[in-house]
């Protein structure tokens, strides 16, 4: 997966706060996770506050061979992060241009339907940060949150991804992560990520929302070279996008930390759900074909 020559990045899209980590107060964390990031029992307390309204969504999955979570911590994004080039041989500024190419699509769609997307940052942090859903540290993992329509992302977890999670990550497997968040930008944009009340577990709203931002996910994969930013996506590129779902699976998590399964604390999904949903956004290509209202 690899940025075209002659792409131009816009950085101000990315509000870097690495290097700037904040203590947590003796309360702790104030927000919910996703559950990609997350171990043990740390999982699914964080899921349980998602599932139970606690207003944050959570990750996807991606990675790479490097740790973005290794490199110097920067806030001169505008300076070097600009080219195609610069995309493909720094992490950081591949997820800009993720993030570019992602809300490029979004906006183009929604003009297409005589609506107006409203821009979102992604904001950059190690350690801890402020959000406008509470504080939050690397341990929730990626998440979206409604209350200030920032996605919030410590780079590191893509490693902890790939070690702790067995996703192979590649680049297709960071951009499916950044684009699941934004399909929450998205519901909520459209009005679709409220955290009222409603049936929970495997077949409850939390998960039918992730499973659609899976496939929210699929669709701007689909188009992702039609934004300008990205050359066309090959085999290899699905199949890293499809691992990385199927690793952060909360049947496959739960086998792994608690070695039992329980439908009835579901979040996200199964591992073939969440393929089965991405996949059905990229096989159309089309958001209304995310309807995940009847589907469980």
């Amino acid at each position: 997966m690899r940025f075209r020559k002659g792409a131009r990045l816009d950085p101000s899209q990315v509000e870097d706060r690495r290097g700037g980590g904040l203590a947590l107060p003796g309360g702790g964390i104030a927000v919910g996770g996703g559950g990609l990031g997350l171990a043990g029992l740390v999982v699914y307390l964080l899921i349980s506050l998602l599932a139970n309204g606690g207003g944050v969504s959570g990750p996807l999955s991606n990675l790479d061979d490097r740790s973005i979570g290794t490199q110097a911590p920067s806030s001169a994004l505008p300076a070097e992060c600009r080219t195609a080039q610069d995309a493909n041989t720094r992490e950081d500024c591949r997820i800009v241009g993720y993030v570019n190419s992602i809300q490029a699509y979004w906006t183009g769609q929604f003009r297409s339907a005589g609506r107006t997307y409203t821009i979102s940052k992604t904001v950059f942090f190690d350690g801890s940060t402020s959000t406008g859903c509470g504080m939050a540290t690397s341990d929730v993992g990626p998440f979206y949150c409604p209350v200030d329509r920032l996605v919030y992302i410590d780079l590191g977890f893509f490693d902890e991804l790939r070690s702790r999670f067995g996703a192979t990550g590649g680049p297709a497997a960071q951009a499916y992560v950044l684009a699941h968040e934004y399909g929450h930008h998205v519901q909520d944009l459209l009005g679709g990520l409220g955290s009222g009340s409603g049936r929970q577990g495997a077949s409850g709203r939390s998960v039918r929302t992730e499973l659609q931002a899976d496939c929210y996910a699929g669709v701007w994969a689909r188009h992702a070279t039609q934004t300008g930013y990205l050359t066309a996506l090959g085999e290899a590129d699905v199949a890293d996008a499809m691992n990385a779902a199927a690793a952060v699976g909360d049947d496959r998590i739960q086998r792994e930390t608690q070695g039992r399964i329980d439908r009835d604390t579901w979040t996200h999904g199964s591992s073939a759900e969440r393929q089965r949903w991405f996949r059905t956004g990229y096989r159309t290509g089309r958001p209304s074909a995310c309807d995940t209202s009847g589907s469980l």
